[in-house]
């Protein structure tokens, strides 16, 4: 055998060593593949072996103060489709359309569509999602979610806010706390093949979605109800285009009721809330309709500014008393015109036709002349005016945790204010600011002369009710001493008991206020015939727990007064919120003689002919109803309720029977008290002809016999008041 030669040779180590540079390639490729590569390579893997079907986190909760649930989320299934794993497609489409009541050939183009996964349908119905599964369609797949629910549909929608369809926050406490309200996404992970095909008996996991912290607001339920209440109580009667009604404890500046009217349906944002409202949505091009749905949505108490008129006096003289250049015992002459000030157009008083005349500072408040303001603003000067509206919060936001809040409209600095715009000012004109900013810069009047900063949430809580996070009242500024802070509670309780304000007074409880009527700026010039009525309420004046702001925008049914129409509305939200509160009235001589003369004794007109009857019943400040629908001259009254010698208030309705006495009632339901006043008690207790014994004091907490429990007429209940804070 022939010995290789050196070419061979050669060639065999040639050969030799790009086999081993190969394997070496080779191994180096692998090492840098399972080493360097290995995690980036295994993530991609998975994700071409898995799907994974998102699970929503539930957001949390929304509080009132006292843990009422304003704000909830309820379960709902949204249908999602694999295109891959569809094989009768139309007929598939036909059968999803029915159940879902959705177009089929909507549903045919999302289950042909070339995407991994779709979404058919999102909150689906119990009964619609239970149909599809009966129905067992290969590619459909249900999962749990969850939808918004606001349980008591507009109320308090302002401070709420809603959110869209992805459950993200867009207005209010929704959108302004969205990322503590939003918890952590979870995920249900399945394996399948390359054609996206679920495999069998492969290990599915699911990742256990974390759920969003609930916020604890400052508002207070049943303050809010008084509020709303009475705001659309207003906005209906006086035609108004708008009206707020805010509500603040001034020692902490929490906000307890944040009432706007008109309002809308969180649960459906963008749907009319009245018939009238729809008719005038309908033909609307998408624009337009946009537009209408960011006005409902609007914050008028945050959002909107207006000139705040009479109600500024409040400010302009707690700057006097505070700087030195006014008493209470300060002479003034009102003439019925500003004379220290020369403008193009006359400077007068509201009652210039009738000058107030010689008066001191006190009664120049109570009558809310203009030109003992006037006065007092010229004594301050320039500077130092502009030096309390800054301080006072005017110009700047108020730090309420709202998207778009308007931090008003001032003077840019000293050298901007001459002597006509201090002389305006001072009687709050030239200025504009938002119903938030007023009410916090009473408050600091009230509560000794710190300004504070609005609290709208009180506290972030997880689900076990663990504190996580606690907002703590915060001073912004001191601004007046004590002392002027407690001349000027004196002075605006003689306001509501001697001046202007007259017809926010509340018996038995010290109220002090001040009335506003500002004409309206549209489009830089004073509107004809357009009013912002208004009235600030501190109560009560020796130890404020409250501060009331009324604002009614454009009244249009005849009057516009703020003493005439904002007035009464902040008197009777007083009255609520007081008793509510438990502050206990503190009456008169007189107002315990007029109190008196409210209750009513029912009389007996069993036997008397409806004529007679009908008299002594009117007489008494009462109303009568009768069971019969034509009445003769003659008619006999058979029976009655309430009984002769209840006790009800005057006002109340007596029910006369003519035709038929009244059907003997052995038995009577004891109704269910919770949460009554005293006052709310007595009339319903003495309506059914039930005995009561109290104890304790506040709202009703507990009440023996039972709701629902069957007694005799003229049987005890005994009922339990308690201070629910």
């Amino acid at each position: 055998m022939s010995l290789p030669t050196l070419s061979t040779k050669r060639r065999l180590i040639v050969t030799l060593l790009l086999v081993s540079f190969l394997v070496f390639a080779l191994i180096v490729r692998l090492g840098i593949i399972q080493v360097v590569q290995g995690e980036e390579l295994k993530k991609q893997a998975l994700e071409q072996w898995t799907r994974g079907i998102p699970v929503k986190a539930e957001r949390g909760l929304i509080l009132d103060r006292n843990g009422k649930k304003l704000a909830i989320s309820i379960s709902r299934d949204t249908v999602w489709c694999r295109p891959i794993d569809i094989k009768k497609p139309e007929e598939d489409a036909k059968k999803i359309a029915e159940i879902l009541q959705l177009d089929e050939d909507e549903v045919y183009k999302k289950i042909t569509s070339k995407q991994s996964l779709i979404k058919i349908k999102q909150w689906v119905e119990k009964e619609e999602s239970e149909a599809l599964r009966k129905a067992n369609i290969k590619g459909i797949e249900i999962a749990e979610d969850k939808k918004r629910y606001y349980p008591f549909g507009s109320f308090a929608a302002h401070i709420i806010g809603h959110n869209n369809i992805d459950q993200v926050g867009q207005y209010g406490i929704e959108a302004a706390y969205n990322k503590y309200l939003t918890g952590t996404a979870g995920k249900w992970v399945k394996t399948t093949d390359a054609a996206g095909r679920q495999l069998p008996y492969d290990n599915e996991k699911l990742y256990e979605a974390k759920n969003g912290l609930n916020v604890v607001l400052t508002m207070d339920e049943t303050i809010q109800h008084f509020a709303e209440k009475a705001a659309l109580e207003v906005l209906v009667k006086h035609k108004a285009k708008n009206v707020a009604i805010l509500v603040m404890e001034p020692k902490t500046g929490d906000i307890l009721a944040m009432a706007n009217k008109p309002d809308y349906d969180p649960n459906n944002p963008t749907q009319p809330t009245s018939e009238e409202e729809a008719k005038a949505w309908e033909g609307l091009v998408q624009e337009e309709l946009t537009k209408k749905w960011f006005d409902k949505w609007r914050n008028f108490s945050i959002n909107d500014v207006y000139e705040p008129g009479s109600t500024f006096k409040i400010i302009t003289a707690a700057v006097g008393l505070e700087e030195n250049v006014v008493t209470p015992n300060s002479q003034f002459y009102c003439s019925g015109y500003v004379r220290q000030v020369k403008s193009g157009k006359p400077i007068k008083c509201w009652r210039y036709y009738n000058p107030h005349g010689s008066q001191n500072f006190v009664e120049g408040i109570q009558n809310s002349c203009n030109v003992v303001v006037v006065d007092v603003g010229l004594r301050l000067g320039a500077e130092k005016m502009y030096e309390y509206l800054r301080a006072f919060g005017f110009g700047e936001l108020t730090g309420v945790p709202f998207t778009g809040e308007s931090p008003g409209i001032i003077p840019s600095g000293p050298s901007a204010i001459k002597d006509v715009n201090l002389a305006t000012i001072s009687f709050g004109q030239g200025i504009a600011v938002t119903p938030i900013q007023l009410v916090t810069a009473i408050s600091a009047v009230a509560n000794g002369g710190n300004l504070m900063v609005p609290r709208l949430v009180k506290e972030l809580v997880d689900e076990e009710g663990n504190v996580v996070h606690e907002y703590k009242p915060e001073v912004k500024r001191k601004v007046i001493s004590e002392e002027t802070s407690k001349t000027m509670l004196k002075i605006l309780e003689s306001v509501v008991s001697e001046g202007t304000g007259k017809n926010a007074y509340v018996p038995g409880y010290r109220v002090g206020g001040k009335t506003g009527t500002a004409q309206k700026v549209i489009d830089g010039r004073y509107a004809d015939g357009k009013y912002i009525a208004s009235f600030v309420a501190v109560a009560p004046s020796n130890a404020p727990q409250i501060v009331v702001a009324v604002i009614v925008d454009e009244p249009s049914a005849g009057g516009y007064y703020g003493g005439q129409i904002a007035a009464p509305v902040a008197g009777q939200v007083v009255k609520d919120i007081l008793n509510y509160l438990d502050v206990e009235p503190q009456f008169t001589e007189d107002e315990k003689e007029d109190n008196e003369k409210e209750n009513v004794t029912v009389p007996d007109v069993r036997n008397k002919n409806i004529k007679e009857a009908s008299r002594l019943i009117l007489s008494l400040g009462l109303k009568y109803t009768t069971d019969a629908y034509f009445i003769e001259e003659g008619s006999v009254i058979l029976d009655q309720f309430p009984l002769p010698g209840s006790v009800v208030k005057r006002g109340s309705s007596i029910d006369l029977y003519i035709e038929s006495k009244r059907q003997d009632i052995e038995k009577i339901v004891v109704p269910d008290l919770t949460g009554a006043t005293r006052e709310q008690v007595i009339e319903v207790l003495n309506q059914l002809n039930l005995r009561f014994e109290f104890s304790g004091s506040g709202v009703v907490v507990g009440q023996m016999p039972k709701a629902g429990t069957e007694v005799d007429l003229n049987s005890l209940v005994n009922v339990r008041f308690d201070n629910v804070n």
